[in-house]
């Protein structure tokens, strides 16, 4: 079968590129009448970040609480806090500053301003029936590439699994990228975040979904993390803005994963792990089925003097166990993706749950 691809339609990237902002949405603010919908991660509320933008009395500014994952529940708030606001009207735009759960946060509700029903209904592939209002993506974190996926992930804790709204009605349509906006960022979450990048990518190259746009993609991007991870210093200016691209690589090459993805989004569910970090304690009980990664990863956490506490698993009970597995082998195409279509005999709820209890 082919597959008709698609990317983000705009993109700007560059030391200082957030000054361009005002020029950018004044063309959204001429082609459609309504306001801007501005989402800041909570982070950005006693900030000076907002005050620096283009934002519009008649404007609608929320602030995501990113304390935990988008829920289905939380972008359902969202969505109907933005509807009331808007009385109706369609926004000349949509923006979203933060990392991947607000920029997540914005596509999903984004989808819900034009298709009825709640973010439940669209968890899955190609549901979202009619396009979003324009979105414009600024990421102060990079590594999710949530800026050029077309997904926007939620988890679903009524399911116990956490799915993305998978289809190009979520994508962004502009792409903003300012390495001066990733100055601030706390050096353990950086990395957390940034090798979000490096797993997917490596994960996409050794599965068997695969093509040979999304193996140069992933290649490149995989690159420039061993470049950035590797060096002895991931946050210079240089790597800021190398993670920055090698981010919407990444976003862009995000295809099927593999078992690292998973096991991530069953601790998302279970301890609500931020998605970074989830990755990483996931990668460090999978020295077997990706050991040359393993290798490099534990290098790079070690150059970089990267913190990842033990025995986050100790004190759990059987029935979390149960559900930290099921939240995990739930994910079909990914797993198969790298074990196969028998992917169930090597991930057997023994050997998953024993991968969780060396965590």
């Amino acid at each position: 079968m082919f597959r008709n691809a698609k990317n983000v339609g705009y993109y700007m990237i560059g030391k200082g590129s957030l000054a361009q902002l005002d020029e950018i949405l004044a063309k959204r603010r001429e082609a459609v009448k309504g306001p801007a919908v501005f989402f800041f991660d909570h982070f950005f509320t006693n900030s000076d970040l907002p005050k620096r933008l283009p934002i519009k009395a008649e404007d609608i500014t929320v602030f995501v609480d990113t304390t935990d994952e988008p829920t289905t529940q939380s972008v359902d708030t969202y969505t109907a806090q933005v509807k009331a606001i808007l009385a109706g009207k369609s926004p000349c735009a949509m923006l979203a500053f933060g990392g991947g759960s607000t920029m997540d946060t914005c596509k999903c509700v984004g989808n819900l301003l034009t298709n009825a029903g709640c973010a439940a209904d669209y968890q899955g592939w190609e549901l979202v029936k009619h396009p979003a209002p324009y979105k414009i993506a600024v990421p102060t974190l990079s590594g999710t590439g949530s800026e050029t996926s077309r997904t926007g992930i939620v988890c679903n804790e009524e399911k116990n699994i956490k799915l993305g709204m998978n289809s190009d009605f979520t994508m962004f349509d502009q792409v903003l990228l300012d390495p001066d906006l990733t100055k601030t960022v706390p050096r353990n979450q950086f990395f957390y975040t940034g090798i979000d990048t490096y797993m997917h990518c490596f994960e996409s190259i050794t599965g068997s979904y695969r093509n040979s746009v999304v193996d140069a993609l992933s290649e490149k991007a995989i690159d420039l993390c061993k470049r950035i991870f590797l060096s002895s210093d991931m946050m210079s200016d240089e790597n800021r803005e190398l993670l920055m691209i090698a981010s919407f690589l990444g976003g862009m090459a995000a295809g099927f994963v593999g078992t690292v993805h998973p096991i991530s989004a069953g601790l998302s569910m279970v301890l609500h792990m931020h998605h970074g970090l989830a990755n990483c304690y996931a990668l460090s009980v999978q020295e077997d089925i990706y050991p040359n990664e393993y290798r490099d990863f534990m290098t790079m956490m070690e150059r970089q003097k990267i913190d990842l506490p033990s025995g986050i698993c100790a004190h759990l009970t059987p029935a979390q166990f149960d559900q930290l597995y099921d939240a995990s082998i739930v994910h079909e195409k990914p797993l198969s993706n790298r074990l196969g279509e028998n992917y169930r005999e090597i991930f057997t709820r023994e050997n998953v749950i024993g991968r969780f209890k060396r965590m």
